[in-house]
């Protein structure tokens, strides 16, 4: 018997301690950040499984044995319903999109669709959706399908795609509030090469900057995260940086240094690159701005077309895996081979075994 299992350590504790062990070695953990992620955690199946992917990469080829040998390319790995934002491109145009590369690597392409769908039930069960599971499975799988064939295209706002847009440009986003909030945050002293880097990445003008710590996701949660605000030709610029760490699927597979993938896929993906997206001296820099960033499910609009977003966000992950040469061929190849529903009872069988693991984490209590 496994040792940590004869001490009364369910797997999902033993992962967490692990993982986070490996947390401490790679960054300057926020220790108060990794309290309150746990604390969320704790408190919803889908922010569970926001905050564990390291575990889900565990999880995967145990529970869905048949897609873990289906064909691999360069995957987004944590996907799921409130990992798509927007941002303005070089013409300053409004973009959809995926929002967050941190675990990005090379992995069967049923993960990412898998993911997106388990995040639809556990929404759905939290009442932030309403779509049926299977019809949510069924718009994933007709989005992705479909852009995996027309060789993709990317989501530009500015005259199409209203459902999108009504959610890019909902009140919740309004720029007013948004720099409200965020020269609200708490003030900190970064150190000094991180200080340089966000001054590097600030547009020409900017003066009077002023940093920050930032609280946001959930994965990332106790990864040290700093903003810089600076008054900027008469408004305000911000740009963020975020430590950088392998991925955790290579973490959970015997490569904890695995390379920074996310800057391979983004270049080679069929979308409008954010210009202020950027991997650097083990940072995440990104630019801030009121409609620059992720939308939550509860800035989805009131009354809206989840069928047609949920298709839209299987698109949008195929324009993501067709940054891997070849990989659309046999992708499709792989898909008319699967039977009707495969979608559906993967992300079924990956959401039993996650709520499982939730379960047992909760039951751990504040020790976990």
């Amino acid at each position: 018997m496994d040792s940590k299992a004869a001490s009364g350590v369910t797997p999902v504790i033993a992962a967490t301690q692990a993982y986070e062990r490996w947390l401490r070695k790679n960054v300057d953990v926020v220790e108060s950040d990794l309290t309150l992620k746990h604390k969320l955690m704790r408190g919803s199946v889908f922010v569970f499984l926001r905050g564990t992917f390291y575990r889900w990469a565990a999880l995967w080829p145990e529970t869905v044995p048949d897609l873990a040998k289906a064909p691999r390319l360069l995957a987004v790995g944590d996907l799921h319903v409130e990992n798509f934002g927007t941002w303005r491109d070089t013409e300053g145009r409004l973009i959809w999109g995926v929002n967050d590369f941190d675990e990005v690597s090379r992995m069967p392409y049923a993960v990412d669709l898998v993911r997106l769908v388990t995040s639809a039930i556990f929404a759905k069960r939290e009442n932030d959706l309403a779509i049926a599971d299977g019809d949510a499975a069924d718009a994933v799988l007709q989005g992705y399908a479909a852009s995996l064939e027309s060789g993709g295209g990317p989501f530009v706002l500015e005259e199409s795609h209203p459902n999108l847009r009504e959610m890019a440009l909902g009140a919740e986003r309004d720029p007013v509030k948004f720099w409200g909030k965020l020269v609200n945050l708490s003030s900190v002293v970064p150190p000094k090469r991180i200080q340089k880097l966000l001054d590097a990445w600030l547009p020409d003008g900017a003066a009077e900057t002023l940093f920050f710590s930032r609280i946001a996701g959930v994965g990332s949660l106790g990864r040290p995260r700093y903003v810089a605000v600076a008054e900027c030709n008469g408004g305000l610029a911000a740009r963020e940086a975020k430590a950088w760490l392998p991925s955790a699927w290579g973490w959970a597979n015997g490569r904890p240094k695995d390379h920074a993938f996310a800057v391979q896929l983004l270049k080679r993906a069929v979308r409008q690159r954010d210009p202020y997206y950027v991997v650097k001296d083990g940072w995440v820099v990104r630019r801030l701005g009121p409609h620059c960033g992720r939308i939550e499910l509860t800035q989805f609009p009131k009354h809206r077309n989840e069928k047609e977003i949920l298709k839209a966000m299987g698109a949008e992950t195929a324009n993501l895996h067709l940054a891997t040469a070849g990989a659309s061929e046999e992708v499709l190849r792989d898909l008319s081979e699967r039977k009707p529903g495969w979608l559906h009872d993967a992300a079924q069988a990956m959401a039993n075994a996650t709520e499982q693991d939730w379960k047992s984490f909760c039951s751990a209590g504040e020790g976990a």
